[in-house]
């Protein structure tokens, strides 16, 4: 105990023996006896010497001048469940309360106890203020709490969504997969491992990483494209929680020198399933398991909640309603190509449309498309699941990338052959994505007369609607060099993140970010001219096409996101 505590705490005591409540004797042994437990002052004196705990609250008020807050009429709902672990909540007595931007309340009912404050800030990097409560009634807050994190973890009654009622766990077409090994079928390894899956389903997560290191285990979750530690189970159960998510995705348990990819289902309710994606890579100090997160009801949202914008959702239709053509979209991993992808296709799937897609691998199952999931080792590549394609009398094909130039070259043919061809590639830019495909030897004359629109995208963070500020207090010019135009600045309603109890640091959700270009008479001339990524670029703005930066500031703008995400996420 630091000297500070230590003279809080004796003046604490010298104020209970002036009001009577114990005697000078009673008074030092409850002092020594509470520093040998390491147990606050408080709590060791309701529990061991029965002493009226609102009296010893009031009493502490007046001590340090607090005010006495009724942690009964708290909603629970504020309280941040993932900030703060449990064992640091049972072992200094002290239960988060409220986030709000960068302080975290704790709620204590000994307001000598510095020690739960600083490590909960040393764990959470987040700065601590300590609320005042009557002792009595932070045991009973922290109980509840403590009961409902068991209940959690158990995958007992307290799952509040109500897809959740019939939760059932396996491997795609396989049956239960939790009674298939007794050898990993320990209750607690599978009670984690499903609070944890649920757990991320409720919060949004697009992946889950669990990770072995050489003195810790840790599990993270990737929420809003940003990745944070969730829990840290202990160390050696390393080897059990891989061999439990390895079942579960019908890999093999017995090879732990080589990577594995396998895939869990989780069915939430008769109506919905949440499939993930599962890797296994094998590193110094252990499997590191990696999941993906693919919910199918992302595919049938609708491209209004995408984030295009107005003259933007209309190119992107219109070139979904050409007969042939090529649609590519761009941009890097984790930016959401596959959602945009998968919203065109949703849109085409009419009985009166052949639709097939080559994917590695398949995402999400869409019923009514003809879905192949490539395999190279076998000699199923993207390049011979086309060829089979056009053996089939396809309408519409999606590839799930252009890799290669036989996968382009054949993808061309496709689009310049009545078929409207859908895929993706791994560029920053509608412009790169041109000089990337001449790159890859596909002639300019092809790819100019096939090609008929690009989408090139980024997700941004959106700010929390309950606690964004205007930003306010920042110069006109300011904006003006970040890029923005007067027509943005207008009737701008710029905003900045804050945090609360409903959001992650300001933000909750993502939007769209978009890049959208049709490939027009004088785009294709450049092409063909063999024109480079600046001279598309600069005609693709001179012709009225946002790129990503503009589009971006555009949704700064109408505070839909913050300065900071979109310079986190496109560049000047």
């Amino acid at each position: 105990m630091n000297d500070r505590a230590t003279r809080q705490l004796s003046g604490l005591v010298g104020r209970l023996a002036a009001e009577g409540m114990l005697s000078i004797e009673q008074a030092r042994e409850a002092q020594k006896q509470a520093v040998l437990e390491r147990r606050p002052l408080v709590q060791y004196l309701v529990e061991n010497l029965q002493l009226d705990s609102h009296r010893l609250a009031e009493i502490a008020s007046l001590e340090f001048g607090v005010p006495l807050f009724d942690i009964s009429s708290f909603k629970t709902e504020y309280m941040p469940n993932n900030l703060v672990d449990i064992n640091l909540v049972i072992k200094h007595h002290a239960l988060p309360l409220l986030h709000r931007g960068n302080r975290l309340f704790i709620a204590v009912s000994d307001p000598t106890n510095l020690a739960a404050l600083d490590e909960i800030k040393f764990h959470t990097g987040i700065n601590t203020d300590a609320v005042l409560v009557e002792e009595k009634a932070l045991s009973k807050a922290i109980n509840k709490w403590v009961e409902a994190y068991d209940n959690l973890a158990a995958g007992l009654d307290d799952m509040v969504a109500e897809d959740l009622e019939n939760l059932d766990l396996h491997a795609p077409d396989q049956g239960d997969a939790e009674e298939s090994s007794t050898a990993i079928d320990e209750t607690p390894v599978v009670r984690f491992v499903k609070k944890v899956l649920i757990d991320a389903i409720r919060q949004g997560a697009s992946d889950i990483h669990f990770e072995p290191y050489e003195n810790v285990y840790r599990v993270r979750f990737r929420t809003d494209g940003i990745l944070r530690e969730v829990v840290r189970p202990p160390r050696n159960l390393s080897a059990r929680l891989a061999a439990r998510l390895k079942v579960m995705a019908q890999m093999d348990i017995s090879e732990r020198r080589m990577p594995q990819d396998g895939r869990i289902q989780m069915r939430l309710s008769r109506k919905r399933t949440i499939d993930f994606r599962v890797s296994s890579l094998p590193t110094l100090f252990g499997e590191k398991i990696v999941l993906r997160i693919l919910d199918p009801s992302s595919a049938q949202m609708g491209i209004d909640a995408l984030g295009y914008e107005e003259d933007q959702k209309e190119l992107y239709l219109k070139a979904l309603s050409q007969p042939q053509g090529m649609i590519l979209v761009t941009g890097p991993t984790g930016s959401g190509k596959t959602v945009s992808l998968y919203t065109g296709l949703n849109m085409l799937n009419e009985p009166e449309r052949n639709i097939s897609t080559a994917e590695d691998p398949v995402e999400i199952n869409m019923e009514g498309i003809n879905q192949v999931h490539v395999n190279p080792k076998v000699g199923l590549n993207f390049a011979e699941a086309l060829r089979s394609f056009l053996r089939q009398d396809p309408d519409v094909i999606m590839v799930g990338e252009i890799r290669d130039l036989e996968t382009a070259e054949i993808a061309i043919k496709a689009a310049q052959t009545g078929h409207l061809v859908l895929s993706t590639l791994h560029t920053n830019s509608a412009a790169e994505t041109i000089t990337r495909m001449l790159n890859m030897g596909v002639p300019a004359f092809n790819l100019a007369t096939s090609l008929n629109l690009i989408i090139a995208q980024r997700l941004a963070r959106r700010l929390c609607k309950i606690c964004a500020q205007p930003a306010a207090d920042v110069a006109r010019e300011v904006w003006l060099k970040e890029g923005f135009t007067e027509e943005m600045l207008a009737e701008a309603k710029i905003m900045r993140p804050v945090g609360c109890s409903e959001c992650k640091d300001g933000y909750k959700g993502r939007i769209g970010v978009y890049e959208v270009v049709r490939v027009t008479p004088e785009l294709a001339r450049i092409i063909m001219d063999n024109g480079n990524a600046m001279e598309i670029h600069q005609q693709a703005r001179a012709e009225g096409f946002n790129d990503l930066r503009s589009s971006a500031l555009w949704k700064v703008a109408r505070g839909v996101t913050s300065l900071e995400e979109i310079n986190r996420i496109t560049t000047d």
